[in-house]
């Protein structure tokens, strides 16, 4: 027989999530507000990243937001600080192959934690709920690319090195 309680409110859900990992940070998907929390200014902590007017932030929003599972931006909040600003990120694009019978790869991008907010496991908790989402997404494998540095707090993360990256940039 099918339940027909009704789904835990926000409310509720956040509450228990502080009750299970004693975090109120909530890991949740890019929303057109967070252009006020600080999403940009975040972004420049990683690489250039000049400011977005509010119009500007709303269409590459909208532009994002049409692509739907293929592209997605989660970010940190904690939305019992006295002030609302968005403490970490990372997007994963899904890329579709002809590969492997029309597989899917993951790639994972832009991850960056405000530095205040470094060594609270936030980045860690981004990059593995964009693993789980690319592995709901029916992704073989997901790729990310980093400096030297990183590879450690990658491997944390679950990643193995592979390969070399190479690049051209305009």
């Amino acid at each position: 027989m099918a339940s027909t309680s009704p789904e835990p409110s926000t409310a509720a859900a956040a509450a228990a999530a502080v009750a299970e990992t004693g975090c109120s940070v909530q890991i949740r998907r890019l929303e057109a507000t967070d252009h006020e929390k600080g999403f940009v200014a975040l972004l420049s902590q990683l690489s250039a990243c000049p400011d977005l007017t509010a119009s500007e932030f709303a269409a590459c929003f909208a532009d994002l937001a049409a692509l739907g599972d293929d592209h997605v931006i989660l970010v940190a909040e904690d939305p019992a600080a006295p002030e609302s600003r968005i403490l970490a990120t990372g997007c994963l694009f899904v890329e579709r192959k002809f590969l492997r019978g029309g597989g899917k790869v993951g790639h994972v991008e832009d991850v960056v934690v405000d530095a205040a907010a470094r060594g609270r496991g936030l980045g860690l908790r981004v990059v593995r709920r964009l693993v789980e989402i690319a592995k709901e997404a029916g992704c073989y494998k997901v790729i990310l690319d980093c400096t030297p540095e990183l590879r450690a707090y990658y491997a944390k993360c679950g990643f193995v090195e592979k390969g070399v990256q190479m690049a051209i940039y305009f």
